[in-house]
């Protein structure tokens, strides 16, 4: 793959010696280092929202509440309904 985007970050003195001693340990380069970070960070980030790992039961429970009639909540639906400090916000 190759690398043609460019990301700049600004970070103070005490971030950037964390940055610099953890890169040697890890025996990498800075960014390196920050990359590998970033990307596991992105991957964690993300992965609620992408991938569902269920065994057996847990997979019958969850078919078994997504297929059942849904249920009247009225302080869910008063919740909902209610306005906040960002209606009107545009």
């Amino acid at each position: 793959m190759t690398k043609d985007e460019r990301i700049s970050l600004r970070v103070d003195t005490k971030t950037k010696r964390l940055f610099e001693a953890a890169s040697e340990a890890a025996g990498t380069s800075v960014s390196a280092f920050i990359l590998d970070a970033a990307t596991l960070a992105a991957h964690h980030a993300l992965a609620d929202r992408t991938v569902f790992r269920l065994n057996e039961e847990q997979w019958a429970a969850f078919d078994a509440m997504m297929n059942r009639e849904p249920r009247d909540m009225p302080k869910l639906r008063e919740l909902l309904n209610t306005p906040t400090i960002l209606d009107g916000i545009e």
